[in-house]
């Protein structure tokens, strides 16, 4: 039969290690992350699967299952590699790598991204572009963007489609 001080010690050390336990689960997502940097979610795709941060000097490097892209408002085309870096600061991106935009026929690296009151600016080195913030509050899907439909939502469209041109008899 344990002693008291056995039973103690093995509480203290289910406590430690249900504490540590608590404290790995409650890490921050990549999405939460960018959020406590000021910036929305929505620039960063669904699916990132990790992150490193070294919080010190803001590098952080995110991963992706694979590659990723898709358009946007029909005139932007992104493409996001399977690994996106850079340097993270309040309402700042730079040294970003691993994002790229399509203008017209050329593709560019998106190296910042800054944050300027209700706006993201976007600079590919030579030039760059503003656009809302809340065109970002949602995070696009790799293949088809924002305009994305479940494979549930499909299948009830299709199934209501299926409805109407064949109504049940009554």
């Amino acid at each position: 039969m344990p002693s008291k001080y056995q039973r103690l010690g093995f509480s203290i050390l289910s406590l430690i290690f249900f504490s540590a336990v608590a404290a790995t689960s409650a890490a921050p997502t990549a999405y939460e992350l960018l959020q406590s940097y000021d910036f929305p979610v929505g620039i960063l795709p669904r699916g990132i699967t990790h992150y490193d941060l070294d919080a010190s000097s803001g590098r952080f490097d995110a991963y992706l299952n694979g590659s990723c892209s898709f358009s946007l408002e029909g005139s932007y085309q992104l493409k996001y590699n399977p690994r996106i870096s850079g340097n993270i600061y309040k309402d700042r991106l730079t040294n970003l790598s691993g994002v790229s935009v399509k203008v017209l026929f050329l593709w560019f690296n998106i190296v910042e991204v800054r944050r300027n009151g209700e706006n993201l600016e976007f600079s590919v080195g030579v030039a760059s572009a503003e656009f809302p913030i809340d065109n970002f509050y949602v995070c696009p899907q790799c293949g088809c963007g924002l305009n994305c439909k479940s494979s549930e939502e499909k299948w009830r469209r299709g199934n209501l489609w299926i409805e109407f041109i064949n109504p049940p008899l009554s």
